[in-house]
């Protein structure tokens, strides 16, 4: 095997990792889709809904009920978000409360949920 080919190598196996890092599954993470978390947060009186848009994307609209908490600041606010309560993760996509949902799983938060494919899966009303 020549350099270039063992370069080109390495440079496939980096990109298949991050890859897999994107969009592997959190472990202790549960990923729910729209209506499943909609049954979930309705007769829940230990629920947190957590939006980690930035402030501008939460204004244009929302899941009611959800707090504001974006990923930029998570790791700084991690203290606003009680650890006996039932985490409800949601952002535009999935992907930053994804990442949002590793973070609170490593810190030791023990029941965190992420809404996959966020709130442009969300097909229930939204508050402005």
């Amino acid at each position: 095997m020549d350099f270039t080919t063992l370069i080109n190598v390495l440079l496939w196996l980096l990109l298949g990792w991050f890859v897999y890092s994107r969009f592997a599954p959190v472990k202790g993470v549960k990923n729910v889709k729209a209506d499943e978390l909609k049954t979930l947060i309705t007769n829940n009186s230990k629920k947190l809904l957590v939006d980690v848009r930035e402030p501008s994307e939460y204004r244009n609209g929302y899941i009611p009920g959800a707090i504001n908490i974006p990923l930029s600041q998570l790791k700084g606010r991690i203290k606003d978000i009680p650890t006996d309560k039932d985490i409800f993760l949601y952002c535009q996509s999935g992907m930053r409360s994804k990442q949002a949902s590793r973070i609170l799983s490593k810190k030791g938060f023990p029941n965190v949920t992420n809404l996959q494919g966020g709130i442009l899966a969300w097909n229930g009303r939204l508050t402005k």
